[in-house]
């Protein structure tokens, strides 16, 4: 199946919307920012209730703004979801992009700046991974899922795969392809966001990027080093058996 490439959208500002001097929000505040307000209280509901207990009361009392408000925006729940869902999708587009950028020329580099940016302190929080999961876990919200997110995943899978390629021909590598390193490396970044949300007391973000520096370690020995964390356990296994 063909990898679409979606168009660029300008990355959405990061600054937490105004607040009066009693800090509830104003009551006059610029398209924008009302809509940011809302689809922020959307991640915290989700986050809280989950998609089926998410209303548009539960979003509004969360940002502190009117129900006719939240129908003037958004006119329905179902809209709501489907916006605050393409929000984070290109939020996370802008920042892997961005870093992708500020990585330099080497496609070690470049490919270790798309994983970095799945386990950045902004984009993989508990609240905003609710929301990736409460969407992959309904039936019926996956082929809206898919609608909304597929081309932005199939950007962003193409350059990976792109990496692969420059790394396994400036190494000579002879072991997978590229094609399934790189559906290998989509597939961890879901599992570890998983982890992540469902077990934060003994896992988090540090954790997840040893595992995919693991990985590519295994894959890519010339171009990645395993991690001294991912050493260390067959390590002591091994000293326990002898």
């Amino acid at each position: 199946m063909p990898c679409q490439t979606a168009s660029p959208d300008a990355p959405m500002q990061e600054t937490a919307p105004p607040a009066s001097d009693t800090g509830k929000p104003r009551r006059t505040e610029p398209r924008t920012v009302r809509r940011r307000q809302l689809i922020e209280a959307t991640i915290d509901s989700i986050a809280q209730y989950g998609i089926a207990g998410t209303t548009m009361s539960t979003v509004t009392d969360i940002a502190g703004l009117s129900l006719g408000l939240a129908n003037f925006h958004f006119q329905s729940k179902q809209n709501l979801l489907e916006e605050t869902l393409k929000f984070l999708a290109r939020e996370h587009r802008d920042h892997w992009r961005r870093a992708y950028g500020n990585a330099g020329l080497s496609a070690r580099n470049k490919l270790m700046a798309i994983v970095d940016s799945h386990f950045d302190p902004k984009i993989c929080t508990p609240r905003k991974l609710a929301v990736w999961y409460a969407f992959f876990g309904e039936g019926g919200r996956r082929t809206v899922y898919r609608a909304l997110v597929d081309a932005l995943d199939n950007e962003r899978f193409a350059l990976s795969k792109r990496l692969c390629s420059d790394i396994a021909r400036e190494g000579g590598y002879s072991g997978p392809t590229v094609d399934t390193i790189a559906h290998t490396l989509e597939g961890l970044y879901d599992g570890l966001w998983l982890n992540i949300l469902m077990y934060p007391d003994t896992f988090d973000r540090d954790a997840a990027r040893v595992k995919v520096l693991a990985y590519l370690a295994m894959a890519y020995p010339l171009h990645f080093e395993m991690p001294q964390a991912a050493r260390a356990e067959p390590a002591r296994r091994a000293g326990k058996l002898g």
